[in-house]
């Protein structure tokens, strides 16, 4: 772990800047790992088109790699029921409702793939579990995975953030807690809902889903 000391402070007074450059035990052990196999995942349905069933296997396969993440604390896809025609249609009304809804997320995330930014859900999703966390060893294991996985600079799924955010959290991080990542949290939710969000609605996977779902309710 590294920390530097802020100029004129005392040796107690330092800033967190993220793991040392060596390879964790946990990053060994994770690429010593045989590939998942997806097909009987539970949340599986084949209205959604984050579906893995044995049809999708191959688009999936192709994906895994940029899916991959340490944190075992977000799942590839949340277990959620169909939802009826009238949820997916108020998703275009309201971010708030898509955002709370499971399905609604993991086709969200499903789109976020398509335009490489997944991670930004990921964060989201992981600052979410973490707040419901209340073991202060397990919180701090959890935000330096999180500190690692989406706000290092050396990290591949690293979010974009402004200066006065992550030096917060640099220094939130001398003593880790369930709320290390609010802000960050909150300008990552921002970022979704004034940026994709617009162009989710416009895209083929939201118009395909409403049709799917629109055409299944009328035939039932």
């Amino acid at each position: 772990m590294c920390f530097r000391k802020r100029p004129g402070s005392s040796a107690a007074a330092q800033i967190y800047t993220g793991p040392d450059l060596i390879e964790s035990p946990m990053s060994r052990y994770d690429r010593n790992q045989p590939t998942r196999n997806h097909r009987s995942n539970p949340c599986c349905f084949c209205w959604c088109c984050c579906c893995s069933c044995s049809w999708n296997e191959d688009r999936n396969r192709r994906r895994r790699l940029s899916r991959d993440t340490k944190l075992e604390i977000v799942p590839h896809c949340e277990v959620c029921s169909k939802p009826s025609s009238e949820e997916v249609c108020s998703w275009a009304s309201s971010f708030e409702k898509l955002m709370k809804n499971p399905a609604g997320r993991n086709v969200f995330r499903e789109f976020l793939r398509t335009e490489y930014s997944e991670e930004n859900m990921l964060f989201w999703l992981a600052c979410e579990e973490l707040k419901k966390d209340y073991c202060k060893h397990s919180i701090e294991d959890k935000a330096r995975m999180i500190y690692e996985d989406y706000i290092s600079i050396l990290s591949p799924k690293e979010v974009s953030l402004d200066s006065r955010v992550r030096e917060m959290i640099n220094r939130r991080m001398q003593e880790p807690s369930s709320h290390t990542f609010d802000d960050a949290q909150l300008q990552i939710y921002t970022l979704m809902h004034r940026d994709s969000f617009p162009r989710f609605l416009n895209s083929g996977v939201y118009k395909s889903l409403l049709q799917n779902i629109s055409r299944s309710s009328s035939e039932s």
